[in-house]
């Protein structure tokens, strides 16, 4: 069954195994979230949850959002995302998640938005090859030529230099290797997109052997 949970990056660190091999994990704050909303095939078209994370002053959320939240009965959240679950039944308005949704050993596609990186060169952006750094050439870090001299023209999807990162990323199949209940802590192995406090989504893997 389809789960998840939103959750905010706190760091990376190293966990030992028994044997004492160091293994490299990222902790991940999940949870808890509040079902905020229930989407349904006969009115929406899909059957989905809505999850709000994260803690905001009243004063600072316009009416349409805080007459959304009212209606739930839930306390303000920062953020709201969907989710797709197959049997909505499982979840009911109010309900909530929290990091124990999710076991040692499983599974999970983490989502999140990369780092910003400002405007990147070709070397840095598309992993270019770089021209000989030696006084005689003049071709080091440029783009080069751009387009055949026949259409006179650069074609479309040429890749060049250019605003680099704060894209929607997902790293695949990365495995829980701690579950914190009381303190609602993951510690995801490997790395995870974005900075430290960056929102994610935790969602069990859809390519799991």
């Amino acid at each position: 069954m389809p789960k998840g949970i939103l959750g905010k990056k706190v760091g990376m660190t190293q966990v030992f195994t028994e044997a004492g091999i160091a293994i490299p994990v990222t902790v991940v704050e999940a949870g808890p979230c509040l079902v905020v909303q229930k989407k349904t095939t006969e009115s929406d078209g899909y059957d989905a949850i809505q999850l709000g994370f994260g803690t905001k002053r009243e004063m600072l959320i316009n009416k349409p959002v805080k007459g959304h939240l009212a209606k739930a009965g839930v306390r303000p959240v920062r953020f709201l995302r969907e989710l797709k679950v197959e049997d909505i039944e499982a979840f009911q308005i109010g309900q909530e998640l929290k990091a124990d949704i999710f076991a040692q050993g499983e599974k999970v596609d983490v989502v999140g938005t990369s780092k910003g990186k400002g405007f990147a060169g070709g070397i840095k952006r598309h992993n270019f090859h770089r021209g000989p750094m030696a006084h005689g050439s003049k071709y080091h870090r440029r783009p080069g030529s751009s387009a055949a001299k026949g259409p006179a023209r650069t074609f479309k999807g040429r890749k060049l230099p250019g605003h680099m990162g704060v894209d929607r990323v997902t790293v695949q199949n990365l495995e829980i290797v701690k579950v914190d209940a009381e303190r609602n802590l993951l510690a995801i192995k490997g790395a995870v997109p974005g900075p430290r406090g960056g929102l994610l989504l935790v969602k069990n893997s859809v390519k799991a052997k």
